[in-house]
Formats: structure tokens, C-alpha cells, sequence
């Protein structure tokens, strides 16, 4: 006898539709998944069949064919356990319903199966509803521990259950499932940080520095001898971030969902990631990869903060991979037989000491390096990638007395109300350009939107001739100071706004580590 059951597969982000054929027939028994399965789904052989005999269920020994359309497609993981279950079950006739076929057509299952008949929960659930609600499909039968990230889409019925033996009596008619109700976790809770600016004493021409690149969507480089408080203020600066929209939670969500990365509480990413991988990452956990490729870190901080310290003790090659997902907002992972996108819009954010010793330019404490190593140093980080990043400004320690100050100082709601103001002006800006903050200016819009008068004109002539800026630096500055225009509610970009701009490029400027 033939069954055709529904379920869902993951390519990248995107969903697909599989179907599940399962003959059984009489013959030497035999048992055979076919459909390019990888090693994880033909090993479900085996959870299948103890699981349905682990349910009180006899496995018949007949000669069973599954087959995995479209059968061109790799298909991966545990998803399809429960569907290839459901799927035998049928087709040997211990599930029966006169109105069976009609529910399965507008019926997918997803679930990974233990030895004892329990469903599992699976990565990837929630772009597999999102696929599942454009293709018409109205239900999903999954793992009650999968439920709630489900129940996240609205227009799709939800049904849960621990059980195997539970979904097959459901089928038969006898007992109702769980049906999850709608959930409103991102209006329902109440986004906290656990580091505000209002810890932060002094600094403040730094705070300023992260307002503004918050405000642009700015890369940002902080320089800093060990111990000024270089990777304190980077962890904080998400809490001032644009507030988070639904869409872009959602998308966030989506790609955490697929690395399994979601808790069961929590199943939906209501702030702005923030994601600090250590300085021997690989380029396949920084970028993404596997055989079956999955997202890496410039993907899971998409819509939030990449925070690379110590960024020379990076390996170079593995910090050249970053200059196209920087400029393209998108990385591509190819295999033999696919090519998967994820998206990576996200805010550069690296740490460095300014030297080898770290103490160049320190009031504290001298340093020992000489200028050819402080050189070699600065070089590790290559021109390309320099030039990706807007603002680079030097941290200096705090003094005692700042330390001891009682005022009370900004916090984070109070910046994030003024980076949230900037942002809405450049969205309005650039709507016709899909372009959402300043940061994302081409040459074309900077000649459009970043005009400067004489006297701009000539303080940049001036900076270029004194302070020995690279030709690099030029549409960075105009793309700071047009932010930083937008910050004092200012259409035009002022001498003001440009002189601030030039102090963020340390780099640049002749003296460093010549």
C-alpha cells in the first residue's frame, strides 16, 4: 500500500516542501530511505522502527521503500523521524480515517523520534511555518517543545504532543491534540539590558563616538592601552541601538532558529544581538559553513553588534573573509550541489591596543615598543578593511577623580531616544534609495547629501594637509558628520559637524607608527 505524508525541509533560511512516499509491499523485509538522504536521515531507519514498536505497535517485517521528493534535493537531520513514522503507519493501515487524505494534504509533520515513542524538538522551526503559511499549508504537528517558537506565526494551527501514540490515536479520531493559541512574546515583554551607559564614569567623548556610530550604523574601531575600558563600553553599546521592529526580530529569530540556538522559554529574539567570538575562531564559525552549511557569527549578529577584541590577534585571513559580507550586508556559501545566503547587516564593532606593549600614547605608563613594531602592529589590520570601518578613536583611562564623581550620568534610554530621532530622519532620507541609515551612503548619495560650504571646505583641506588623512578617510568623515548633523536636527552639514567627524581617524593620521 502507498502514503503520502507532508513535511519540511530547510535550505539556508528558506523552507521547502517534502514530500514523504512510503510503499509497503510483501517480499523479503526490507527497509530503504531513497532521495539523497545523508547519514543523520538513514539512520532514522532504526528510530523509526523502535519507536513504533516502543508505542505497542507491531513493525511489520515487509518490504518498505521511503522516498524522500524531491528526490534531487539533499535532505539532512532528524526533522523527518515523526512524518516517515506517520507515513508507515498509514500505509500498513494502523492509522485510519475516511477523512485522512483530505488532512494530509493541508498537513505537514516535523519532530525527531527517541528509541521510547517520544517526539524531540527540532532547529529551524520557525522559517519552516513562515515557508509552510506561503505555501497554504494550515497545520503543523510537532514537538510540544517546538510549540511555542511555532506559535510565534499567526494563520497556521499549531498541534503538540510528546508522544508518538498520541498522534496516532489523533489521526484514528479518538483523542484531541494541544493547539497552541497565538503568542505576543515581542509586545508582551519588556526588553532589558544587562549593561547600561549610566554605569560608565568619564568617557565621555567615547560615549559620544558609539552615540554617533549607533545613530549611522557606523563600523567602529576603539583604540586603547589594556585596562581603559575598550570591550566595557563595546558590550554596552546595544542598549542604545535603534529600538528593535517586529520584521527585523523576526529575521533575527529566523536565523538563530536554524543555528539551534532558541531556548524553549524564549523562543523569539526580542534585542539586538550582540556576539563576541574569541580571537582563534575559524573562518567557517566566523563566516558560516559545514557540509550542510549553517549561519556564522556575522550572520547571528545580523540587525545587532559583531564585536571582534583584541582585533590583531585575529588571524589575517580570517579577517579578509569580512570584507564582503561588510560592504555586500550578505555572505553566500557554496557546495557542490547549493548555494545558501544568509544575511549579516550588522555594526562592526573591534578593540585594539595601540601597540605591541600596549602603553603607546599612555599617560600612565610608558611604552616599549619602537616604531618600526608599532608599525608592523598597525599593519596586521589591513587597508581594505580599515576602509570599511567610519570612526576609529583613541580610549583614554579614566582619571581617579572622574571615578570618585557622584553625578549621575546619561543612561541608555536617554541616548537611544536621541539615536532613535537620527535614525527616523535617515529613513525618511533615503526611503526611495532602500537605504536605512547613513552608513550605507554610495559615492552618489554622499555627493547628493553630504554637501559642505567653503569653510567646510577648507577645515577639510586643512585636516588632509596637517594631520596627514589618507585619501580613504574623505567619504568617511562626510558620512560621520552627516550623521552627527542629524543628531543636532541640522540639514546641513556645519563646520561643527565636520571638525567632530575629523577627530574620529586616529588611523589615518601620520604620527600612528610612523
Amino acid at each position: 500500500m502507498l502514503s503520502i505524508v507532508k513535511s519540511m525541509a530547510l535550505n539556508g533560511l528558506n523552507g521547502y516542501l517534502i514530500s514523504i512516499q512510503v510503499d509497503i509491499s510483501n517480499g523479503m523485509p526490507y527497509f530503504e530511505i531513497v532521495g539523497l538522504p545523508d547519514t543523520s536521515v538513514r539512520e532514522s531507519k532504526e528510530r523509526v522502527k523502535t519507536a513504533i514498536k516502543n508505542s505497542n505497535i507491531e513493525f511489520l517485517s515487509r518490504r518498505i521503500v521511503v522516498n524522500l521528493a524531491p528526490a534531487n534535493t539533499k535532505k539532512e537531520g532528524s526533522s523527518l523521524d515523526l512524518p516517515i513514522a506517520i507515513g508507515i503507519l498509514i500505509a500498513n493501515g494502523v492509522i485510519r480515517n475516511k477523512h485522512l487524505e483530505s488532512f494530509l494534504k493541508d498537513t505537514i509533520f516535523i519532530g525527531e523520534l527517541s528509541l521510547d515513542g517520544t517526539i524531540e524538538s527540532v532547529s529551524g522551526i520557525l522559517p519552516v511555518c513562515i515557508e509552510a503559511k506561503k505555501l497554504g499549508i494550515k497545520r503543523i504537528i510537532l514537538s510540544e517543545k517546538n510549540a511555542k517558537e511555532a506559535s510565534i506565526i499567526s494563520g497556521l494551527d499549531i498541534l503538540s504532543t510528546s508522544k508518538l501514540s498520541e498522534v496516532i490515536e489523533y489521526l484514528n479520531g479518538k483523542i484531541p491534540l494541544k493547539k497552541e493559541k497565538k503568542s505576543n512574546f515581542f509586545i508582551d515583554n519588556e526588553i532589558k539590558y544587562e549593561f547600561d551607559f549610566s554605569d560608565v564614569k568619564g568617557q565621555e567623548n567615547i560615549k559620544r563616538a558609539l552615540e554617533i556610530a549607533a545613530a549611522g550604523g557606523h563600523n567602529c574601531l576603539l583604540i586603547g592601552s589594556p585596562g581603559s575600558g575598550k570591550t566595557m563600553l563595546a558590550r554596552r553599546l546595544p542598549s542604545i541601538l535603534p529600538d528593535i521592529e517586529f520584521e527585523e526580530s523576526l529575521e533575527i529569530t529566523k536565523i538563530h532558529s536554524v543555528a539551534g540556538l532558541l531556548s524553549e522559554q524564549m523562543p523569539m529574539i526580542l534585542k539586538r544581538p550582540f556576539r563576541s567570538p574569541h580571537h582563534t575562531i575559524t573562518p567557517a564559525s566566523l563566516i558560516g559553513g559545514g557540509k550542510m552549511p549553517k549561519p556564522g557569527e556575522i550572520s547571528l549578529a545580523h540587525y545587532g553588534v559583531l564585536f571582534l577584541d583584541e582585533l590583531p590577534e585575529f588571524k589575517k585571513n580570517t579577517l579578509e573573509l569580512l570584507r564582503g559580507p561588510l560592504e555586500d550586508r550578505k555572505v553566500t556559501i557554496s557546495r557542490l550541489n547549493m548555494a545558501i545566503t544568509y544575511p549579516c547587516n550588522f555594526m562592526f564593532i573591534a578593540s585594539m591596543n595601540p601597540c605591541p606593549c600596549g602603553y603607546y600614547n599612555c599617560k600612565e605608563k610608558e611604552c616599549s615598543c619602537s616604531q618600526e613594531q608599532i608599525k608592523k602592529y598597525i599593519n596586521k589590520i589591513s587597508g581594505p578593511l580599515l576602509d570599511r570601518i567610519d570612526i576609529q578613536i583613541e580610549v583614554q583611562s579614566v582619571e581617579y577623580q572622574k571615578l570618585q564623581n557622584s553625578r549621575k550620568e546619561e543612561t541608555s534610554e536617554i541616548i537611544r531616544k536621541r539615536v532613535n530621532h537620527a535614525r527616523k530622519i535617515q529613513i525618511q532620507r533615503y526611503e526611495k534609495y532602500h537605504i536605512f541609515s547613513n552608513s550605507e551612503l554610495t559615492p552618489q548619495l554622499i555627493e547628493k547629501y553630504c554637501n559642505i560650504d567653503s569653510k567646510c571646505k577648507n577645515i577639510l583641506e586643512i585636516a588632509f594637509e596637517r594631520l596627514g588623512l589618507s585619501a580613504r578617510a574623505y567619504s568617511r568623515i562626510l558620512k560621520v558628520a552627516r550623521t552627527i548633523a542629524d543628531l543636532d536636527n541640522s540639514s546641513n552639514i556645519e563646520t561643527s559637524h565636520l571638525a567632530e567627524a575629523i577627530q574620529y581617524r586616529s588611523l589615518d593620521r601620520k604620527y600612528w607608527g610612523s
